[in-house]
């Protein structure tokens, strides 16, 4: 399980590794072309239900934390599913990564 750190107060939010670095992809290729976008995802039903919702601006604190070692091979058809769905009007969402089609 890694965790996103996000802000002044450097909120830690628990995230998947596999999960993360897909979302560390596209939430850095938005912040270096200095884009602003909200980034959600449910919180899972074990903690407190619910979704949360993040103002991700290049000027804000962030650190990606892996809790397994380097190396995942990303899927570049999920990377660019949550591309678009950054690149929309409700922002990137915490979506399932689909089985690759056989």
């Amino acid at each position: 399980m890694g965790t996103l750190i996000y802000g002044p107060a450097a909120t830690s939010i628990a995230i998947d590794d596999r999960d993360l670095a897909h979302l560390q992809t596209v939430i850095l290729a938005k912040l270096r072309r200095s884009e602003s976008f909200a980034f959600s995802w449910e919180r899972p039903g074990d903690v407190v239900s619910g979704h949360t919702t993040l103002w991700m601006h290049p000027q804000m604190y962030l650190e990606f934390s892996y809790s397994g070692a380097k190396g995942l091979t990303l899927n570049r058809a999920w990377i660019d599913r949550l591309m678009t769905r950054a690149n929309s009007g409700s922002g990137l969402e915490l979506i399932p990564e689909e089985a690759p089609a056989s």
